[in-house]
């Protein structure tokens, strides 16, 4: 069965709330006799006359007036589901959103964010969930509604991107490190003991390269799998963490933290979608938040 022209609702409504074809063709800017052929096919796909003569005027049937009741919530319905969204209203919004992130993002960013959450749309609720990987499988999914950090190789070309901010790894070593005495050089730095990180137990990286190019080589005397760990080991130990500056600004608080004293490229962190999110307007308005909340960070 072929599939009726739905813009035949439209013009029904019309002729129906009318009872006129004249009428009916100066709404909808239609010539009378355009809009004479339009009933004429109306009543072929209803099977039934619609509107009939009585004297110079036309009156329903019994199916037109049944339609009559319907059509105007049917119409209705089909512009609002063919108009662009309408902004939320905030203050009556109830979801939950799914963030991947690292926990160093969370722990610096998330109550700032939360604070804005909770004062905006009461209803909102965000879940953060670890980055075990740098995959796109959970945004393209729909597990994820939204992600920070850098983009890897592995994310999916489709993915939506917004720059954050910059990030650069700096050392990180208790109050009162021998480190702290005298002045740093990459020998004094590459002498002491250090904190691995990375989720895949790897013990090379830009920092190890970045030595190497001038001779040297560090000893990581262990490996972990996150810059939290890595900070909290630095805490309680004489070993050194080189970690991100601004992903680790609260848990250094009490620390010596110190410039590496050799170039490294600095680290570009986004927020990442998918675009079947991108024209929502509740992704779009904590997008927005989480764009101000760093920018707010950045300025302080």
């Amino acid at each position: 069965m072929a599939m009726p022209d739905l813009n035949l609702l439209v013009a029904l409504d019309v002729l129906l709330a009318e009872g006129s074809v004249a009428r009916a063709a100066q709404r909808l800017r239609l010539s009378p006799s355009a809009m004479s052929r339009t009933l004429a096919r109306l009543r072929e796909v209803v099977g039934d006359p619609l509107l009939v003569r009585a004297g110079r005027g036309l009156v329903p049937t019994p199916r037109a007036i049944e339609l009559r009741e319907k059509l105007p919530q049917l119409v209705q319905d089909a512009q609002a589901a063919l108009r662009p969204s309408q902004a939320p209203d905030l203050r009556q919004l109830e979801r939950t959103f799914t963030v991947r992130s690292s926990e160093g993002f969370v722990e610096n960013f998330g109550p700032a964010l939360l604070e804005r959450v909770r004062r905006q749309a009461p209803g909102v609720r965000l879940c953060f969930v670890q980055k075990p990987d740098k995959g796109s499988a959970p945004l393209r999914e729909g597990d994820v509604d939204l992600e920070t950090g850098v983009i890897g190789e592995a994310m999916g070309p489709e993915v939506r991107a917004q720059a954050l901010f910059r990030d650069r790894f700096i050392g990180v070593v208790r109050a009162g490190h021998p480190l702290t005495r005298r002045k740093l050089t990459p020998e004094r730095y590459a002498a002491g003991q250090h904190i691995g990180v990375s989720r895949r137990g790897r013990d090379k990286g830009p920092i190890d390269e970045a030595l190497s190019a001038l001779g040297l080589e560090r000893e990581i005397v262990t490996i972990v799998g996150g810059f939290s760990t890595a900070v909290a080991l630095a805490r309680a130990s004489d070993l050194i963490a080189s970690v991100p500056e601004r992903h680790t600004g609260v848990l250094r608080e009490g620390m010596h933290s110190f410039v590496l004293p050799f170039a490294l490229p600095e680290i570009r962190v986004s927020l990442l979608w998918h675009p079947r999110l991108q024209a929502d307007p509740a992704h779009q308005w904590l997008r927005g938040l989480v764009l101000a909340v760093c920018a707010a960070r950045a300025a302080t």
